[in-house]
């Protein structure tokens, strides 16, 4: 089976429209980089250990060595066929070299608002069909705009892999296949664990939203009718297993053409038959459900649950979350159109669309691998804990009238409630943006500051008036607000330290400043965050990124906040129940300190 068959390079229309003109992600100042590296630690280190730190550092950007490899950093930057310096090493080493299960360590969800419009299951799913569709249409024909960050036009180029496209299994490191989207008009359904292709365009002519729900009713009733080995468990297990056990599956001239007609498609839908009402039970459900009814390879799966509830699950290798975010908004607003014949007239009468039922064949082999891969992606869920606290005592607007940046607002809440839960600050990673450069995807924002840190001091000290608390508190925002700007410029600290590591050549000695515990510390983010904003979303989240931490996405409405919050259930006893107790509190002491300050 082929990697690709469509022309990666080949790019058209209004959405690629920029892609000539994108400047190429920088190689920042080695100087600049270590400064930023040395005051990045001040908060986290005893002063022995900082001043220990400041020494290698300074011996590094001193060194012949350090010289060296960023001299050979810049070649790579300025190689003529090297788009970005970063990609390659960054695709491979965050995601397709990864060998952990996508489910739940990599993937991520959004939980949808509910649609007032649709009453039953079949219609939304019926219906976010179309809006997908309609949206890999303007791909396919080029009207789709590029996105714009104000004046500044951002890559498209993750765009490529959002529609019929999946991850492939492969030692020692995965890949995206990629197919045309012209004759590949189907989507994979997924519904009690067994898999049908549905053609979206029969007879010449797109089904119509009613032929779609009546297509769904079709394959629930027929699902639901029999059972079958839940072959999709596969994807969730470790990519190494998975690995060999699709060469088992690949074995059989049957499942072959079945794994080429689900990865071909253009996305999946998945039919839970769950009802999930609390804002956890249905963020647990759309982010993994219970892993039996999912391939979780495809890039983009639109989840529809029994009560009509609805939500997407991400596969995060090729993409981000601001355009998987762009195509869910489209879907959730998209009001299918009747379908109207060229040149007038009624839509001709068709018989039903010829659905068909992708059956793998499950030889004890493959009943084997699935059973033990129920109990890796079991035991891997169990342990997680999350809460979702939906904060309604004010939202971005309030914010705005503090005269607050929103974002490192929120960033500030939750370095005060961790402090308070467990009297202490840690290496936080907030995610950034850099797609304004081409093959762009994010810098790491090094949340935790000297003035962050001096403010959540402040406000342990009851001798510290409310005035000087608020002092530090600007401050500590207008630090955030420099930082976050200084990685969306591609000039933040990790990913260039990154590339220096990844320059070495074999047999060279490795720099002391990769040595220094400092280093391998402060890069450990006991608290992952990222902020994408609906306000159609009920919540949106991920896994931690270490046992020891929490994962922490963020959703800024227009009235209200909603963080979702995961940890493990594990030796080192954190609660995601606890930390957004501790986030509601500190929400509601910044709100008083400033109303305060104003009267």
């Amino acid at each position: 089976m082929p990697t690709s068959t469509r022309d990666q390079s080949h790019e058209y229309g209004r959405l690629f429209e920029y892609q000539s003109r994108l400047p190429r992600l920088p190689v920042p100042d080695l100087n600049s980089t270590l400064a930023k590296y040395v005051e990045s630690l001040e908060p986290l280190l005893s002063k022995e250990k900082l001043d220990r730190s400041k020494q290698i550092v300074e011996e590094f950007a001193q060194s012949d060595q350090g010289k060296e490899l960023q001299r050979r950093l810049q070649e790579r930057a300025a190689e003529p066929g090297c788009a970005n310096w970063l990609e390659e090493w960054w695709n491979d080493l965050s995601y397709m070299g990864y060998r952990d299960p996508v489910i739940p360590y990599v993937s991520y969800h959004y939980s949808f608002n509910d649609d007032p419009t649709c009453g039953r299951a079949n219609q939304r799913a019926a219906k976010i069909i179309c809006g997908a569709m309609a949206f890999r249409q303007m791909i396919f024909d080029g009207t789709l705009e590029p996105e714009m960050q104000k004046d500044t036009p951002l890559c498209s180029h993750s765009y490529k892999f959002m529609f019929n496209a999946c991850r492939i299994p492969k030692k020692p490191s995965d890949y995206c296949r990629t197919v045309e989207y012209s004759g590949n008009e189907h989507v994979t359904v997924v519904r009690s664990s067994q898999f049908f292709s549905l053609p979206l365009v029969h007879e010449g002519i797109p089904l119509t939203l009613e032929e779609i729900e009546a297509a769904l009713d079709r394959i629930v009733s027929e699902a639901d009718s029999n059972a079958a080995v839940p072959v999709g468990i596969l994807t969730a297990d470790n990519r190494d297993s998975w690995s060999e056990n699709r060469k088992l599956l690949l074995m059989s001239p049957e499942n072959a053409k079945v794994l080429d007609e689900i990865e071909s498609s253009a996305f999946l839908l998945s039919l839970e038959k769950d009802r999930p009402i609390t804002r956890e039970e249905f963020s647990h459900a759309t982010w993994h459900g219970s892993g039996r009814n999912r391939w979780f390879d495809k890039p983009c799966q639109f989840v529809v649950f029994d009560n009509a509830r609805a939500g997407f699950c991400g596969e995060h290798s090729m993409m981000d979350g601001t355009p998987t975010l762009r195509l869910a908004e489209f879907v959730i607003q998209y009001q299918p159109q009747k379908y109207q014949p060229p040149g007038g007239g009624a839509v001709p009468r068709r018989g039903n669309t010829p659905i068909r039922q992708l059956r793998f064949r499950t030889p004890p082999s493959v009943i084997k691998a699935v059973k033990q891969a129920e109990e890796v992606f079991d035991t891997g869920v169990a342990k997680q804990h999350l809460a979702v606290l939906d904060y309604r005592a004010y939202g971005k607007e309030q914010i705005k009238r503090f005269k607050c940046s929103p974002d490192a607002f929120i960033q500030m809440a939750i370095q005060l409630a961790y402090s308070r839960l467990h009297n202490c600050v840690r290496p936080t990673y907030e995610s950034s943006m850099t797609r304004k450069f081409l093959h762009g995807r994010t810098e790491t924002c090094r949340s935790v500051s000297r003035e962050s840190t001096a403010w959540c001091r402040a406000m342990a000290d009851p001798k510290i008036g409310k005035g000087e608390r608020v002092k530090l508190f600007r401050e500590a925002l207008n630090k955030h607000t420099r930082l976050v700007r200084e990685a969306v410029e591609g000039q933040g600290v990790d990913r260039h330290l990154l590339g220096l590591r990844m320059v070495l050549k074999p047999g060279e000695s490795k720099p002391g400043i990769f040595e220094d515990p400092a280093y391998a510390y402060s890069s450990h983010w006991y608290l992952s965050t990222s902020q994408i904003s609906s306000e159609h979303y009920t919540s949106y989240g991920w896994s931690e990124v270490t046992p020891k931490g929490y994962g922490i996405a963020y959703n800024i409405k227009k009235d209200d906040l909603i963080i979702h919050i995961t940890c493990m259930r594990n030796e080192y006893g954190l609660d995601s129940d606890h930390l957004a107790a501790y986030i509601e509190q500190a929400a509601d002491d910044i709100r008083d300190m400033l109303v305060e300050d104003r009267q």
